[in-house]
């Protein structure tokens, strides 16, 4: 227990050496957890920009993740197949592109809780939303709106707003953005059962994200 000069700061000094002991606690445990973390030795396998005098600590992994280490040795090996073998390097590659996708499969499949003959590794997320699109997105010219959450990720946003404009439709009357009540973070599932209730025979796709980018939240 820490020792007082006298009653009347008994209180003032007692709050302080919970805070400073409390934030000491968590320091300490955070380090704790994180150098038993079974995970932590993947940390070795990045690259990390350096601002200033040290590394930095990286949260953007939306828009683009940190380098693994190896990629440079790896495309590296891509291009000497390309350049030695050409056409070729379909089969005969170390890594053939032909069927290339198929090594994922059983990785992902544990990623997603399917099994693996249920996956596919694919191109990018726009293009596959594009895809998508093109299969389900069939407007008539009394339904034809889109429903999607405010604030999807910008790029879904421009797929959906192209899809539109490739469909004779103007985006600002096709494409219908739900968003959280004034006040509120979060959009209700309630809100959108609602808005598709009153407008359900305008609507040609509902296309919605697992989680949205910017609010963490997850929908139903």
């Amino acid at each position: 227990m820490p020792r007082f000069d006298s009653d009347a700061n008994q209180d003032e000094r007692a709050r302080t050496d919970v805070v400073d002991h409390g934030a000491m606690s968590t320091l300490e445990e955070a380090r704790r957890r994180d150098a038993a973390d079974p995970l932590r030795r993947f940390r070795e396998q990045f690259h990390f920009p350096r601002l200033g005098d040290g590394e930095a600590i990286y949260l953007c992994g939306n828009s683009l993740g940190l380098q693994p280490k190896a990629v440079q040795q790896i495309v590296t090996e891509e291009l000497d197949d390309w350049a030695t073998l050409g056409v070729e390097g379909h089969f005969e590659g170390r890594r053939p592109w032909y069927d290339y996708h198929e090594m994922f499969a059983e990785p992902v499949a544990h990623v997603v809780g399917a099994l693996p003959h249920e996956v596919v590794v694919m191109g990018s997320l726009t293009t596959n939303l594009h895809l998508l699109m093109v299969s389900f997105y069939r407007p008539t010219s009394t339904r034809y709106k889109i429903v999607l959450e405010a604030n999807a990720f910008p790029s879904d946003r421009y797929a959906v707003s192209s899809q539109a404009k490739f469909h004779g439709f103007d985006p600002a009357d096709a494409i219908v953005e739900l968003a959280p009540r004034d006040g509120e973070e979060l959009l209700r599932t309630d809100d959108i059962e609602a808005w598709l209730d009153e407008h359900g025979d305008e609507v040609a796709l509902v296309i919605f994200s697992g989680v949205n980018y910017y609010s963490g939240q997850a929908y139903d």
